[in-house]
This record gives C-alpha cells, sequence and structure tokens, in this order.
C-alpha cells in the first residue's frame, strides 16, 4: 500500500533516508576504515622504538670493538726496555746504532785518555833530560831504551850526524836534521789524532739520527690513529714514547762526543807543543856538538909556531 507524501520535500528526504539504508555493508565499512587510519599513529611510534633498539644494541658493540683491540695492541711496559721491544723495526735499528755510537766514544775516551796521559809524562820526561844533556851523546844510550816520540828524535838526528860525518858545512847538517824531525812530529800528531775524527763524526751526526728516529715513530703514531679510527691518547701515547726515547738516545750519543773531542783538541796541542820543544833541545844539542867539532877542526888546522 502505497503511502502518499503531502509536499514534495517530505518525499525527497524520504528517498534519501531509503537510498542510504539501502546502500551495501562493504561500503560503510571502507569509509570508517578511511578516517580511522590517520588518527592511528601508533604505527610510526611503534616502528620508531624497533628501530632505536637496535640502534642502542648495536651501538656499544661498535665502540667496544676498537676500545678492546687498542686495550691489546698497546704496550702496558713503558719502561726504556719495554719501548724498545714494542718500537718499530726501523725505530730499533736507530736506537742499536745510536747505543754502538755511545759504547765507542767511552771506548775511545778510555783509550785516547791513557794514551796521552802516558805520552805527555814522558815527553816531559825526555825534555828535562835533553835540557840537562851537555852533548847528544851524553843521552844517545837513554834514548836507544825509550819507545817514544823523544826516543825518535835523538835517533833521528844522531843517524843524520853519522851519514853526513864528511860534510863540510854544518849549516846543510842542521837543515837536514831539522827536515827529519819535522817529519817525525808530523807522524806522531798524526798517530796521536787517531780516533777523535770518530769522536767528531758521532757528535755530529746522532742526534740527525736520532731525530730521524723520532719522524718516523710520529709518522707509526699518525698511521695508528688513522687505522683505529680514534684520537685517544692512548694510540698516540706509545708511538710518541719511542720517538723521544730514539731523540734521548741521540742526545746521549752526541754530548759526550763533542765534549771529549774538544777536549782531546787541548790535550792534542799541549802534546804537541811539548814534542816541539823536545824537537827544539835536540836541535840545541846537534848545534853544539857541530859548533864544537867546527871549533876542534879549526884548531887542528891552526899552524904550530916554530920555537
Amino acid at each position: 500500500m502505497m503511502k502518499s507524501f503531502s509536499s514534495p520535500a517530505q518525499f525527497l528526504l524520504t528517498t534519501l533516508v531509503a537510498a542510504v539504508l539501502l546502500l551495501p555493508p562493504p561500503t560503510f565499512a571502507q569509509a570508517p576504515a578511511a578516517n580511522t587510519t590517520p588518527p592511528t599513529i601508533a604505527g610510526p611510534a611503534e616502528t620508531t622504538p624497533t628501530v632505536a633498539v637496535p640502534n642502542t644494541s648495536t651501538t656499544p658493540q661498535v665502540n667496544s670493538g676498537p676500545t678492546a683491540e687498542i686495550a691489546v695492541r698497546l704496550p702496558r711496559d713503558l719502561t726504556p726496555l719495554g719501548m724498545f721491544l714494542a718500537a718499530d723495526v726501523v725505530v730499533k735499528a736507530v736506537m742499536l746504532g745510536l747505543v754502538f755510537a755511545s759504547v765507542v766514544t767511552w771506548t775511545i775516551w778510555f783509550a785516547k785518555v791513557t794514551e796521552l796521559i802516558a805520552a805527555r809524562r814522558q815527553l816531559r820526561s825526555a825534555t828535562k833530560v835533553l835540557s840537562e844533556a851537555r852533548s847528544l851523546k851524553d843521552c844517545w844510550g837513554t834514548a836507544k831504551k825509550r819507545n817514544d816520540a823523544a826516543g825518535s828524535l835523538v835517533g833521528a838526528a844522531e843517524t843524520e850526524l853519522r851519514l853526513s860525518s864528511d860534510a863540510l858545512d854544518p849549516v846543510g847538517v842542521k837543515e837536514r836534521i831539522a827536515s827529519r824531525l819535522e817529519r817525525i812530529e808530523a807522524a806522531a800528531g798524526r798517530r796521536i789524532l787517531r780516533g777523535t775524527g770518530i769522536l767528531a763524526t758521532i757528535g755530529a751526526t746522532a742526534p740527525f739520527v736520532g731525530l730521524f728516529g723520532t719522524v718516523w715513530g710520529i709518522m707509526n703514531s699518525f698511521i695508528g690513529i688513522s687505522r683505529q679510527h680514534t684520537t685517544n691518547l692512548a694510540v698516540v701515547a706509545p708511538g710518541i714514547a719511542e720517538a723521544l726515547l730514539a731523540t734521548a738516545l741521540g742526545l746521549v750519543a752526541a754530548i759526550p762526543a763533542v765534549i771529549m773531542y774538544n777536549l782531546f783538541s787541548r790535550w792534542i796541542a799541549t802534546y804537541r807543543a811539548l814534542q816541539a820543544d823536545t824537537a827544539a833541545e835536540v836541535l840545541r844539542l846537534v848545534s853544539r856538538d857541530l859548533d864544537r867539532a867546527s871549533l876542534r877542526k879549526a884548531e887542528q888546522r891552526q899552524p904550530i909556531p916554530a920555537e
């Protein structure tokens, strides 16, 4: 039975309600789902803790790995011996070379001190004997027993006098003897200088050798920083300590060598002065003997007065 409508507006309203009621249910289900999806922001809120959990769990693992590796690799003994054993091969070679140079320096020191003290004592004694002698023959017997520079000087003068026994000019004899004595002095000076050149070389080069070890150790420290990806002082400290140890060894080898070289230079200058004094005493004795020989020859040539 059809119902009559009193007005067109009532008819339209009734038709709209009937159309809404006759829509299928899925259409109404999709509409609320589309409307409820934006407010449910719980999806991203749930994913945020899930992403944060792996980050917090992996962060200590990444940081603890290099820290544990650094703790294992770092040398725990920072004594000189421990730093030497933990050093690079090149730094070890530098350190061993500097230690050897220091041993050579002190060996030369003890050898040269003994040699110079004995040589200067012998020259002082010989100069005193020659200054008290009246003739070269008076000290010839004593000079034969002496195996030193003074004995060589007296022996050279005696040899030249024997070879020039038939010479007429005593001035030429003096010149030849002076030439022999100069050569003996030069040879003795070269002999007494042996070893001082090594001291000069060590004193001049040891600091630079130590500096090379320093540069190499610091370079290894920077390489360790780049490999460990950290600027922790514990990574840099061992390499810097090794570098400073190489520098210290270079100074230990160089400073005594320079001091010893300067000291030996003064002592050798004193030795040469004493040797020059000894040679001068020998020349004075030779000149005295030649003058006496000339006087005797002049007396022999003088005619005997007639009675």
